[in-house]
């Protein structure tokens, strides 16, 4: 069932972020992958908050895992259908505030083509 198996697409996102294993994580995503995050907007404002492929990908997680150090992710809820994952967890950083976040991932082929932060 596809849905059961975007649920460990999931989980295994989760075990290489909160392992900051970058290259576990870019094997979850098609090549040409969207991302989508209020931080970006922030961070990089010529995105407009979406970067695309693993190239991007690559370079926004190494530099968040190379700025926060102790950045995890603890999941709060995952619900599943057969082309998405909609995911709440709690954003913690040592000496931050937590930060409720949702994000989707969208999955074709067994492989994450778009995600999208919501945070406050």
């Amino acid at each position: 069932m596809q849905s059961q198996k975007n649920l460990s697409i999931a989980h295994a996102w989760f075990e290489a972020f909160n392992h900051h294993n970058l290259d576990k994580l870019l094997s979850l995503y098609d090549d040409e992958a969207q991302h989508f995050s209020p931080k970006l907007k922030v961070k990089l404002p010529e995105t407009n908050g979406y970067i695309s492929g693993k190239e991007a990908l690559q370079s926004w997680w190494q530099d968040a895992f190379n700025r926060l150090p102790t950045l995890h992710y603890k999941v709060t809820s995952l619900t599943s259908n057969s082309d998405r994952v909609f995911m709440e967890y709690i954003r913690t950083v040592e000496g931050e505030n937590e930060m409720l976040v949702a994000e989707v991932l969208e999955i074709k082929d067994n492989k994450i083509i778009a995600s999208r932060v919501y945070h406050s």
